[in-house]
This record gives C-alpha cells, sequence and structure tokens, in this order.
C-alpha cells in the first residue's frame, strides 16, 4: 500500500505455526544476510523496462537484507539499496503478521512489478518456498517472471 512517505508491505502466515521454526526477536536488528535460509519474507522489486532490481529480505525476528541487482542473479554491490525498512511482525497460535514500510524511493517511480515471496522453516529444518507465481517446476523468486504484482505510479500518493 502506498503511503505519503513509503510503501508498506504486508505478509500474514496462518496455520499450525508451533510447527515452524521462527526467529526470536532480535535485541538490535539490523542488516543480515542468509534470512532466506530461514523464515522470511521477501519483494522483488524491479521495472518492465530493465533488468534491475532490488531484493528485500524481512525476518519476523526484525532483521533484513536489501540487495541491489544488476541482472538476474547479478548483484550490484555499488548500487544504493535505500535506508533500512521498519518492520513489525506479532503472531498468536495460528497466524504470523509481518508489517515492513520501505522509503518511497525505494520502489521505482513508476511502471513498477513486484514479487512476492516467502520462505517457511518447519521444526525440522524443512523450507518450503511461497510466491504469487513460480514461472518454472522450481521455486525461484529471481525469475522475473513470477513478479505478477503491479506498482502504481511512486510519484504521488
Amino acid at each position: 500500500m502506498r503511503e505519503p512517505d513509503g510503501w508498506r508491505l504486508s505478509y500474514a502466515l496462518a496455520g499450525a505455526l508451533p510447527a515452524l521454526r521462527l526467529p526470536h526477536p532480535s535485541e538490535h536488528p539490523g542488516p543480515t544476510d542468509g534470512l532466506w535460509r530461514h523464515t522470511c519474507f521477501e519483494a522483488f522489486v524491479g521495472t518492465a523496462s530493465s533488468p534491475r532490481y532490488h531484493e528485500f529480505n524481512f525476518a519476523p525476528s526484525g532483521d533484513w537484507a536489501a540487495y541491489a541487482f544488476a541482472a538476474e542473479r547479478q548483484r550490484d554491490p555499488a548500487a544504493p539499496t535505500g535506508p533500512a525498512p521498519r518492520i513489525a511482525c506479532t503472531h498468536d497460535a495460528r497466524t504470523l503478521r509481518l508489517t515492513a514500510w520501505l522509503p518511497a524511493d525505494a520502489l521505482p517511480a513508476m511502471g513498477g512489478v513486484l514479487g512476492l515471496s516467502a520462505v517457511v522453516e518447519t521444526t525440522d529444518g524443512a523450507l518450503s518456498y511461497w510466491a504469487l507465481a513460480h514461472p518454472r517446476a522450481q521455486p525461484d523468486f529471481h525469475q522475473a517472471a513470477g513478479w505478477t504484482a503491479r506498482l502504481p505510479d511512486n510519484r504521488r500518493p
């Protein structure tokens, strides 16, 4: 959802949460690599006219990661990833809700495409991969064909 100063992404995971391995809240949440190896929510943001895109990972612990790519799976460490997102996470026995706020300049000004996804880890360490669309037989969140959400113009609220 577009807000005056950024974007709010809301995720909900419903089911038998005691069967899942959920990270504990971090005392000092911050940028952390490898979040996709455990339960986390992700957003892939690009435009239809460019191979460049950004990946954001949001963990229930409050930790996050942001990466810029020049093309599919080609990291561009020199590209800015923007300021830190704000993350809030709550849950009860059946539903986990995570909200991440991204600043307006973290997403394209217009013509943006968005891929929303999640990695879910069970207590035995098994991972499952969820997305709005999986364009191939094997899940691959970096596939732009799976980014099926369209972003409205980011130049105005």
